[in-house]
């Protein structure tokens, strides 16, 4: 039986993976580095530690990392933030997945501030179990120390929860310790590279997911074999 469902929440249950990408980009040109939109956004889902080390040395991370991390957090919070939605459904899937006498997990490489706006505009604070953010782990995912740490704190194992993700390094963290995940498409990245990253089922989005629940790994434990 699924005891837990662990959440990534920007591109799963928020849509705010274009609104990310566009702060990076907008940062990293501030700091004499223009990127394209593309390059930046199939970085999103990854926390500022792992993703700046992809556009910049270790060099100019020394001389001015911090000072271009705090420069992109105040840019998203300002200009960004207000634009970012919930996706549909996502309150009727967390009762849904309540009823079903499951947690709700969130595992973000969001700030606490930001995950704190999601979850009001998901509507769904009274429904959530346990939440670790960026700043409550060493490394962000690709590593697996965010939904490790969620687990741990839920006193659940890995083998008796799954990961919900919109990206390929939500399903690579859970991966390096057992938790399977199902990918979702609404945060844009191809069906192709989730399933490659190790996904086990795919949904367009939670209202998909609620949609097809009981064909789905959260009821149909035989599933995570496949």
């Amino acid at each position: 039986m699924v005891e837990a469902v662990v959440f990534d929440v920007d591109g799963t249950l928020v849509d705010s993976v274009d609104l990310h990408a566009h702060a990076w980009q907008e940062a990293f040109r501030q700091f004499g580095k223009p990127v394209p939109f593309e390059r930046v956004r199939e970085q999103i889902g990854k926390g500022s530690d792992q993703l700046l080390p992809v556009f910049f040395s270790a060099h100019e991370l020394e001389q001015f990392g911090k000072e271009l991390e705090e420069f992109r957090q105040d840019l998203f919070k300002r200009k960004f933030m207000p634009k970012v939605k919930a996706f549909s459904r996502v309150r009727d899937l967390f009762l849904r997945i309540r009823s079903e006498g499951q947690r709700i997990l969130l595992a973000s490489s969001a700030k606490e501030e930001e995950l704190n706006s999601y979850k009001h505009l998901m509507n769904a604070e009274d429904l959530i179990d346990e939440t670790v953010n960026s700043s409550e782990v060493s490394k962000s995912k690709p590593h697996p120390d965010i939904f490790s740490a969620a687990l741990k704190r839920a006193g659940i194992a890995a083998d008796r929860a799954i990961a919900v993700g919109d990206s390929p390094y939500d399903a690579e963290a859970a991966g390096k310790i057992g938790l399977a995940t199902i990918g979702m498409l609404c945060g844009g990245f191809p069906e192709a590279k989730l399933r490659a990253a190790g996904c086990i089922a795919i949904y367009r989005d939670p209202a998909d997911l609620l949609e097809h629940y009981d064909e789905s790994p959260l009821v149909a434990r035989e599933a995570l074999a496949a």
